[in-house]
């Protein structure tokens, strides 16, 4: 927000302090000041003039000899070329010696024969703002010799205020004024609004159809204004300051009590507007055109200003193209109303759109403000404009406007936050001034909060409160005396740190992506999310489902910089639509060579085994590996014959595989990209390791080739033999597979080293023998297998 430093300085008597004071104390109260520039370049020697005669030059057409008053003894000849330029009119003179920007310097010349002492300014000329084409045209009541920087306040500063969300009161002078005057404990010096002779009876009915959203609507109707009215020049500026220009009287008068107050307004022409007036949801297909002549489409979760005819206004954003007020216009409508948040929250952005009065309803404007603006608005129309005001229509619900909080603060609890006495007279003129109502009680203060500040809710609200206005370098900087207890670590459960070091020690590195990603993108994934009703922008609006989707933008960002070997992993939390669940997820990714480039080993690239590895190493870390398994997936979105299911006891908890070919070339990724993603949840748990014996008898190993089906997998020969074999069973060795001649080509032979022990004895050769048979038996029965002869 942008507002003019001699306008605050107008509402609170700030003489004695400085700008760098003023800044400071307003970005210490928790309303950083971004900026603070001047409101006109420098320049000198300038005052305000009057042309007394003006006739034409001798030798040039366009050229005007003008006699102007500058407040000195005597006339001075001034030779002007502005088509404007005339007798009577008043405007800025730029005499011998005045510096211009630009570093023009004024000096005494002689065009086409004819000498001038000077030089007659447009506003470009004094680095201002064209107002009207030719020279800067000043009030009647102008004196005339003034030096136009006194004149125009030109010795001023814009600053722009940063306000957070919550702040939604210092978006108006209004707000403002009130935290300076308790920053300062300066009085405020706003005056009320005069009270409004009522010259008409004209009035206009209003329906709310919707009281909820809105549960206060104020209007009146203001006949015969003056069509040929000009918005002074002590508003233009101020509008000018504020970042706003001038437009149209009625127009600027709702600008300018939006920055005053901090209410937003509109004013319909009242001619161009058909039976009663009527707040309500927008119907199936309705089109409404906009002030910035764009029209657009409206679903029944916006609020519209409507007629007989339909629709007049967005509510709470802009208003209607067909209703405006313009040069023609002779009889306006004023409004003003309450719209609740939740009813504008995030409508304008949703039609691409950001307004003065969507940016300040969607963080909530004072309810009780309506009233006061209608009023400062008439009170500036019929000044400006004339006209004849009629009484305010009213249309509302009072049960469903908000009610401002009604707090205890203890002063106990005030000492206790802060660590330091504030005087009892101290927190309640702070109170006061920032417009709550504040009554002492034994333990402290009960108090109401004002209407305008959403943000005061409980307690702490009002601590923080005191603690600002009091002033932070007020309160001792001293570091509280806290007993530190270790948190207990639990030997079974495995930190996340230790996964992240697992994985670093295997060259991977870590990532933080979004947990927002593109609906078109999951799309691309075959994936689904949980949509986000107000989202930042299209390529973020779906709550992410996994971790993958975000790295490999990742890996892509990387391609594209000429980075071919990519290992990253991520964890962090994926947003599930079954059950709305929040779980956190471990993911990976590898795309390019297996190993860093080096001279000693042989280039390739990473392929399918090499995740597994990656991913075997982390669930050994459980101690409970046994009970993990990998079998074929059905991904869509991975290479079929080369991705796995993770199963621990049975439950899916995790895939790995290489990226589907498809899916690589729609995410313009290079090369072959290996991924896994895995519920961190299991990789958390961990059994605790227990002292067992070691056997001090000698193994026993023998040798199986067995003749299985190729689709039987070495972990479910594994399973079989252990189970066949029984505690005796300590090891289990695959170190050849052989397919090829002398086998069908279903078929394939594995060679299978047993290694038995017994804790207590050495092993007879029956023993071994019939746990071997057992073996041969249960591959028969179990697999379709036989031993290879």
């Amino acid at each position: 927000m942008k507002i003019s430093e001699s306008w605050l300085r107008e509402g609170v008597d700030l003489s004695g302090i400085s700008r760098a004071t003023l800044l400071e104390k307003l970005t210490a109260a928790g309303l950083e000041v971004e900026s603070c520039e001047p409101v006109a370049a420098p320049f000198t020697g300038v005052c305000v003039a009057q042309i007394v005669a003006c006739e034409k030059h001798p030798d040039a057409e366009r050229l005007r000899v003008c006699s102007v008053d500058a407040g000195e003894a005597q006339p001075l000849s001034i030779v002007c070329g502005a088509a404007n330029a005339r007798t009577g009119l008043k405007a800025p003179l730029a005499r011998v010696g005045a510096q211009l920007p630009g570093g023009l310097n004024i000096k005494v010349g002689k065009l086409r024969g004819v000498e001038s002492f000077g030089m007659l300014c447009s506003t470009t000329e004094l680095g201002l703002p064209a107002y009207v084409d030719g020279l800067f045209e000043l009030p009647d009541d102008a004196p005339v010799g003034t030096d136009i920087r006194d004149y125009l306040g030109l010795d001023d500063s814009i600053i722009e205020l940063k306000m957070t969300p919550n702040r939604s009161d210092c978006l108006g002078v209004l707000g403002l004024l009130r935290e300076l005057s308790a920053l300062f404990g300066r009085p405020l010096k706003l005056a009320e609004p005069a009270a409004i002779a009522l010259q008409s009876d004209q009035v206009r009915s209003i329906v709310l159809s919707d009281v909820a959203a809105c549960p206060r609507y104020l209007g009146r109707v203001i006949e015969a204004i003056d069509p040929h009215a000009q918005t002074p020049l002590w508003m233009r500026e101020r509008l000018r300051r504020s970042g706003l220009r001038a437009i149209h009287p009625v127009v600027d008068i709702t600008n300018y009590v939006l920055l005053e107050l901090g209410q937003p307004m509109h004013g319909f022409d009242l001619d161009k507007l058909n039976g009663a007036i009527e707040v309500r949801r927008a119907r199936p297909g309705e089109r409404v055109k906009l002030l910035d002549e764009q029209t657009v489409s409206v679903d029944d979760s916006f609020l519209l200003i409507a007629d007989a005819d339909g629709p007049l206004a967005l509510a709470g954003i802009m208003g209607g193209y067909e209703s405006r007020v313009g040069s023609a216009t002779c009889n306006i409508f004023l409004e003003a109303a309450h719209f609740s948040p939740p009813s504008i929250m995030g409508r304008a952005r949703k039609l691409g759109l950001h307004t003065d009065a969507s940016h300040r309803f969607e963080r909530g404007v004072d309810p009780a403000l309506p009233e006061l603006a209608l009023a400062r608005a008439t009170e500036l129309v019929l000044a400006i404009c004339g006209g004849r005001a009629g009484p305010v229509c009213r249309a509302g619900n009072e049960p469903a406007l908000p009610e401002p909080a009604q707090i205890l603060l203890r002063a106990a609890r005030l000492e206790q936050a802060l660590g330091v006495i504030v005087p009892a007279d101290a927190v309640v003129q702070i109170l006061q001034g920032l417009g709550f109502a504040v009554r002492s009680t034994p333990e402290g203060w009960r108090v109401q909060a004002s209407t305008a500040r959403f943000d005061i809710a409980i307690e702490a609200d009002l601590i923080e409160e005191v603690a600002r206005i009091w002033g932070y370098e007020r309160i001792p900087v001293s570091l509280p005396e806290l007993a530190l207890v270790p948190l207990a670590q639990p030997e079974g459960t495995r930190p996340s740190s230790e996964i992240r070091r697992l994985l670093a020690a295997r060259d991977f590195q870590e990532a933080i992506t979004l947990a927002f990603v593109g609906s078109q993108l999951l799309k691309t994934w075959g994936m689904l999310g949980h949509s986000i009703k107000n989202p930042l922008s299209n390529d973020v609006d779906v709550m992410r489902p996994a971790l993958l989707p975000g790295l490999l933008q990742a890996v892509s960002a990387n391609q594209r910089r000429q980075v071919e070997r990519v290992r990253l992993f991520e964890i962090g939390v994926v947003f599930l639509q079954q059950g709305k669940q929040e779980i956190n997820h471990l993911a990976g990714v590898a795309c390019g060579n297996a190993d860093a480039e080096q001279w000693g080993v042989n280039a390739r690239p990473v392929d399918f085994y090499d995740i597994k590895g990656t991913v075997e190493a982390l669930l050994a870390g459980t101690g409970q590996a046994e009970h993990f398994s990998f079998e074929p997936a059905e991904v869509a979105w991975l290479h079929p014959g080369r991705s796995a299911q993770v199963r621990l006891d049975g439950k899916v908890v995790g895939v790995l595989g290489q990226l589907h070919p498809q899916l690589s070339k729609d995410l313009d990724l290079r090369g072959s990209t290996l991924v896994f993603e895995l519920a961190l949840s299991v990789l958390q748990g961990r059994k605790v390791p227990r002292a067992a014996l070691l056997s001090k008898f000698p193994r026993v190993r023998r040798d199986l080739a067995i003749v299985l089906s190729r689709d039987i997998t070495f972990a479910r020969l594994s399973e079989c033999l252990k189970a066949a074999a029984g505690p005796l069973l300590v090891g289990l060795e695959c170190f050849d597979d052989y397919r090829g001649p002398g086998l069908d080509s279903t078929c394939k032979s594995l060679a299978i080293g047993l290694i038995l022990q017994d804790l207590s004895r050495t092993l007879g050769e029956q023993e071994v023998d019939l746990a071997i048979a057992a073996c041969v038996a249960a591959i028969a029965r179990d697999l379709g297998g036989s031993i290879r002869s």
